[in-house]
């Protein structure tokens, strides 16, 4: 039997679960709109190919161990930063600004062992070529100073809140990816994400303007 006191812990309990259930379905919904990072595999077959495959302008072909170990040698970090960066006849990241470094890692280590490799958990290299302030300055303040395209104001913490919900790094995805009208990586190709991440961390501790 239903005493009042038992109602009562019922009706709280409920109370609360009302309260909670926005914040865990934003959540839910945050999580599920930044993607499983991509397998080596995945993305040497969808992007790499396009020069790997054939050796196109020089490029390493992929299962040729022994132009791969030459390249290798410099160590998988260097070579990792190669692709991020671009090097030679390479674009940046492949041509695919959306690729995050750990991919770019995974298809790093996928193509130097032939396929053997299991894919890594953490980038092999993430290089830090912009400092945050000046990225933001030259490139993020033209959405972020004024809030264009809905874009969360530098400054402006309740703007950036219902975006921390899930977390400093999935809004460092939102920005590798794209989301929305900006374009992944700002539309820079060649920049980290440990340079996005720099440039989101900034932005997240200016003080509100006058």
């Amino acid at each position: 039997m239903n005493t009042p006191k038992t109602l009562k812990r019922t009706a709280r309990r409920f109370s609360l679960l009302a309260l909670a259930l926005p914040s865990m379905l934003y959540l839910q919904s945050a999580l599920a709109e930044t993607p499983k990072a991509r397998t080596g595999k995945q993305v040497a077959e969808t992007v790499c190919m396009g020069c790997h495959e054939s050796g196109k302008d020089g490029a390493p072909k992929i299962g040729d161990r022994a132009e791969w170990s030459k390249r290798a040698s410099v160590g998988l970090g260097v070579l990792t930063e190669h692709a991020i960066a671009g090097v030679r006849k390479m674009p940046a990241h492949g041509s695919r600004a959306d690729l995050s470094d750990l991919e770019m890692s995974r298809a790093v280590a996928y193509m130097v062992s032939g396929g053997k490799a299991i894919d890594p958990d953490k980038p092999y290299s993430s290089p830090s070529q912009v400092p945050g302030g000046q990225l933001v300055k030259e490139r993020c303040s033209e959405c972020h100073a004024a809030g264009k395209n809905g874009a969360p104001r530098i400054g402006y913490m309740d703007d950036w809140k219902p975006r921390l919900q899930s977390g400093v790094e999935n809004l460092v995805m939102s920005a590798v990816r794209g989301h929305n009208a900006m374009p992944a990586r700002a539309g820079m190709g060649n920049l980290s994400d440990a340079d996005l991440r720099a440039a989101v961390v900034f932005m997240l501790v200016q003080p509100k303007p006058l």
